[in-house]
């Protein structure tokens, strides 16, 4: 009768080993019973960047990776891109369900009504330089939020962890906004209760000499609906930081820095600037048939940048949808003139072998940075509008995180590849260094 299990036969010993699978897992650890005698520490996995370990369990994000599938808590990110807004998801992230009205109301006004940052805040950001990059200014500021809401260190109680939370998100677009009118040389601009989630941030950056800006609604549902695709992303690199740094117990401040910090990366939240420089290199469409010769040198001479990821090995749901909404923003600001380029290079991509094969699909940093440079952005702060709304997920997983009585701090193991024990050489008896 099949079971639930997986032997294991050490063929070092002879010895078999049963190990019980739970959620098509099993627990590494149990691993440690498999030993060659007394002094043998036991059996550990070995696995660089996890890409085959799961580091917790979650309620949060489901992505099939094969199938292209992405959902919020059981809901496919189409529907929400389509149907709910950035804050409604943000709800639904941090509490499992989506809201009903008054509970949406009750969530948009908390986070509105929070936006506002100390003014010693203001004097903090000034302290950088003129040509400060955004994500410095973030990760710095959002870290010495801490200073501020000292009572942010009480990580166990509840009500204590949804003010800071509240915070996070709230704070997170004011934040932004003034790290890019620094670097702008530009006055900061301060909040208007009056204006929603994404038409506030907007205000903020783009308003300059009238106290009135009005924001384009095209503009504003397209950031909105990029806010909801970039919102959680299960156990990526920046997440995945924010779980192990919160799991020493530490402030959501200091642990939501770090994820800001590893978004910084140009491998997790600069890839879409890599698309730009792609496509800006490539230059003319007639140029796009020597640049796919060159990709596929195999010497790794050019690399086609915004295909394929780590996770999905279909289409990236996530960029369905960001498709459909650049074809929206260029109806307002124009084409962007890299977008002739972009569509020729997805549709060589979508159809020629040597990428099928490969599984080498767009994925959403592909058109992601084509709309905000058509939006006014320039590309430094394309990693900014990354970590707004990827600070819900942070808090979300966060949450959880601390929650789960089965989290402990983060202590990975190690295989030590060193010297073996030796004495020390006084100074005049060290052999010279080998050339």
């Amino acid at each position: 009768m099949p079971k639930d299990t997986l032997t294991i036969t050490d063929n070092r010993t002879g010895k078999t080993y049963e190990v019980p699978i739970e959620n098509g897992c099993i627990r590494t650890h149990a691993l440690r019973q498999i030993k060659t005698g007394d002094d043998d520490f036991g059996l550990m996995g070995y696995d660089p960047a996890f890409l085959n370990t799961a580091n917790c369990k979650s309620a949060i994000t489901f992505i099939d990776g094969d199938k292209g599938i992405l959902e919020y808590r059981g809901y496919p990110i189409e529907q929400l891109a389509e149907k709910s807004s950035f804050l409604e998801v943000a709800y639904l992230l941090l509490n499992g369900e989506l809201p009903q009205q008054k509970d949406l109301d009750q969530f948009t006004h908390l986070v509105t009504h929070h936006t506002l940052v100390h003014e010693n805040i203001k004097s903090f950001m000034d302290g950088f330089r003129y040509d400060a990059h955004p994500m410095s200014m973030l990760a710095s500021t959002v870290a010495a939020l801490s200073a501020f809401y000292p009572d942010a260190k009480h990580t166990r109680d509840e009500r204590s962890r949804r003010i800071q939370i509240t915070r996070l998100i709230a704070k997170m677009p004011t934040i932004a906004a003034f790290s890019y009118r620094h670097t702008m040389g530009l006055p900061y601009i301060y909040p208007d209760n009056d204006l929603s989630y994404v038409a506030n941030f907007l205000t903020m950056i783009k308003r300059i000499g009238t106290t009135t800006y009005k924001v384009h609604p095209v503009l504003e549902k397209a950031l909105d609906v990029l806010f909801i695709l970039h919102a959680d992303h299960e156990q990526n690199c920046s997440t995945t930081s924010v779980r192990t740094v919160g799991s020493s117990e530490v402030d959501p401040y200091s642990a939501v820095s770090a994820g800001v910090g590893a978004l910084y990366g140009p491998l997790h939240g600069g890839a879409n600037e890599a698309v730009l420089r792609m496509l800006r290199e490539i230059g003319h469409i007639s140029k796009i048939p020597d640049f796919i010769k060159q990709v596929k040198g195999g010497e790794g001479e050019k690399k086609l940048m915004g295909f394929g990821h780590r996770v999905y090995k279909s289409y990236d749901p996530r960029a369905k949808v960001i498709k459909r909404v650049a074809d929206e923003v260029f109806e307002v600001t124009g084409k962007n003139p890299l977008l002739e380029i972009a569509l020729e290079l997805e549709r060589i991509a979508l159809e020629d072998e040597y990428f099928v094969k490969r599984k080498l699909y767009p994925n959403v940093d592909f058109y992601s940075g084509l709309i905000y440079e058509a939006m006014g952005f320039q590309a430094e702060m394309f990693p900014v509008l990354f970590a707004i709304p990827r600070t819900v997920g942070w808090c979300a997983q966060w949450e959880e995180m601390v929650k789960d009585s089965e989290q402990k701090i983060a202590r990975p193991r190690q295989v030590y590849t060193g010297s073996g024990r030796r004495d020390y050489i006084a100074m005049d008896k060290r052999p010279s260094p080998q050339k």
